[in-house]
């Protein structure tokens, strides 16, 4: 019973030796952590310029971008000037709260180098003047000075009901 309980620990430790050294790895101080910001930031700066052209000059030519429209279908470079010139030409877009983190991950499935960012971009309507603050986030991820996707997550509960809607619970 003793050597029964030494193996099973000795399996124990194995495993999780193991699965340590799986585990992915992730630093805030990297080589092109100050450009990939940079790059980010002039991104958001576009933005809020109401500067498509210079937003869409960030991408690598093959880009793709996730969760624009509240969806999780992917955009294309194309796609995604098409949206924030539809947008631009609504909304003014102010971007307040911002925090960016640039982090370079190796070893998982989201390996690379990223720059997270939140904040909370207030939509004013050029033709009523009507406000809606979202709070947002995004990941990008930037090699040699682009943005090779970007995801988006926002609060679209909170522009629907700015616009209107209501939510209604479902029926007992």
């Amino acid at each position: 019973m003793k050597n029964f309980k030494t193996i099973l620990a000795a399996l124990f430790l194995l495993l999780l030796t193991t699965l340590v050294s799986m585990a992915q790895e992730a630093t805030l101080e990297f080589q092109n952590a100050a450009k990939a910001m940079e790059v980010v930031q002039t991104y958001t700066k576009a933005l809020q310029e109401g500067d498509v052209a210079t937003m869409n000059a960030q991408f690598e030519a093959g880009a793709m971008i996730y969760g624009l429209g509240g969806g999780l279908d992917s955009l294309t470079v194309t796609q995604h000037k098409e949206y924030y010139t539809a947008s631009t030409n609504t909304y003014r877009h102010s971007l307040s709260q911002e925090l960016y983190l640039p982090i370079k991950v190796t070893n998982n499935w989201n390996e690379g180098e990223w720059i997270l960012s939140w904040g909370i971009n207030t939509l004013t309507n050029k033709a009523n003047g009507k406000t809606i603050a979202v709070p947002y986030h995004t990941a990008a991820t930037v090699v040699k000075g682009k943005i090779t996707h970007i995801r988006y997550w926002y609060d679209m509960l909170n522009i629907l009901e700015t616009q209107g809607f209501k939510v209604t619970p479902p029926a007992n």
